[in-house]
């Protein structure tokens, strides 16, 4: 029997359905404990140094933003911030606790944003949730609502299994949990247009799940660099911006 993750810890909600199921039920988006990052140094230190990257007064994205803590605690940094979840329910749960960050419900695939809209973003612990052949559209969304030289800082968990969950908090679920190779994810970030500047992996901390995790922080490249380093079969059909 494949095992479970010991969520929540080390863990925020899934909000990335698998094809043919279901992310948690709405009402559990209140079940999460906003201060997370209180046990996570490094996270919390790798936020701040992103902020410390990004221009003064710019946009900053939490994609797969759940409930919003890692967003709240952009914001309160000084951050102007939005943050984007599938699930309804968690952007209804990041609107009330948090009015302080703009909340919009969307997918990877399709973000709702504009073009070069944010000067960085954070996808912690997100991608986790993706099906395979959906993950290069998802970066490539990603360096298009990202301005050219904008800072993507990413997590997730390191490996080769899937684990499944099939409940949570008493109510029936069907998620995912994707452990990922970092050298399977660094070229899918390069094909997207990204130059990584930092790769860092640690061991979990004693609350966490215990499992090996990754850290990348990916530079947007201008749009022509970008071109000449992705495969023909795979430049988008989108003039420069």
């Amino acid at each position: 029997m494949t095992p479970h993750l010991r969520c929540p810890h080390g863990h925020r909600i899934p909000t990335v359905r698998r094809p043919g199921g279901h992310g948690p039920p709405d009402r559990l988006s209140d079940r999460r404990e906003p201060g997370e990052l209180a046990g996570k140094p490094l996270d919390r230190a790798l936020l701040a140094s992103l902020l410390e990257q990004t221009e003064p007064g710019a946009t900053v994205a939490d994609l797969g933003c759940g409930p919003g803590h890692v967003a709240a605690r952009l914001a309160g940094n000084g951050a102007r911030t939005v943050g984007i979840d599938l699930s309804a329910g968690m952007v209804e749960a990041g609107r009330r606790r948090f009015p302080q960050v703009e909340f919009r419900q969307g997918d990877f695939r399709e973000l709702p944003a504009e073009d070069g809209e944010f000067a960085s973003s954070v996808v912690f612990y997100a991608i986790i949730h993706l099906d395979p052949g959906d993950m290069p559209r998802a970066f490539e969304e990603m360096y298009r609502a990202l301005r050219p030289s904008g800072l993507l800082l990413l997590s997730f968990h390191v490996g080769e299994e899937v684990r499944h969950m099939d409940e949570w908090w008493g109510h029936g679920v069907n998620l995912a949990f994707r452990f990922l190779d970092p050298a399977h994810v660094a070229p899918l970030l390069e094909a997207a247009g990204f130059a990584v500047e930092m790769h860092m992996e640690r061991t979990h901390y004693a609350h966490e799940a215990e499992t090996r995790r990754c850290y990348f922080l990916a530079r947007r490249l201008p749009f022509g660099a970008a071109e000449q380093q992705r495969p023909d079969d795979r430049r988008p059909n989108r003039s420069a911006h």
